[in-house]
């Protein structure tokens, strides 16, 4: 009888965890509402901040459990703004992201589970040609369905992280203190369910 009993609670914890995998939904991250922005210290005076205009990525997610798995974002580099036409041309010019040679920048990530909404996701950036590792500080701030057009679910998230970027071969300006090696990244997203 007990052996049945054992039996009995083995498979319904299965099935249970069966179930909750299967709450893992795909989501595509809504490009009209994502905002990749970083800053960057100017000869030590102030910071300067700039974003990439054009950015798509996907995740998995389950709402039950927290877990975020297979992250993929792609920035294209030719995007980055600062608000500066003549810094913009220099920050695509070989001194910084190259975007000749290097037209995209990615974020991977295998995942993270989040506790109390907050978690390291810890991943690997690409950025012209080098990859390093990242890692992000994620909270997840609402998932419901939005009051937009065609009612999509959307699930709302924050990231804040940090780099080096003499590590991806980005020294200009390092040496002499004319700009500074942190970048500092900010990014706020809504992803959609499919």
């Amino acid at each position: 009888m007990n052996a049945s009993k054992v039996l009995i609670a083995a498979a319904l914890a299965v099935s249970w965890c069966c179930q909750s995998r299967a709450e893992s939904n795909r989501y595509e991250i809504d490009p009209e509402h994502l905002t990749i922005g970083f800053l960057v210290e100017h000869v030590g005076f102030a910071k300067v901040f700039g974003f990439f205009r054009e950015a798509s990525g996907s995740f998995t997610f389950d709402e039950d459990t927290g877990e975020i798995a297979d992250v993929r974002v792609v920035v294209r580099t030719t995007s980055v703004f600062t608000n500066v036409e003549a810094r913009d041309r220099h920050l695509r010019s070989p001194d910084f992201l190259d975007v000749e040679s290097h037209p995209e920048m990615i974020f991977e990530a295998d995942g993270t589970t989040l506790v109390d909404r907050k978690g390291p996701l810890d991943g690997r950036l690409t950025l012209r040609g080098t990859t390093h590792p990242v890692s992000l500080s994620v909270t997840w701030n609402k998932s419901a369905v939005s009051p937009l057009p065609g009612s999509p679910y959307v699930a709302g998230m924050s990231a804040r992280g940090s780099f080096e970027r003499s590590d991806f071969g980005l020294s200009y300006g390092v040496a002499d203190g004319l700009v500074g090696d942190e970048v500092e990244l900010v990014i706020e997203l809504e992803a959609q369910r499919q």
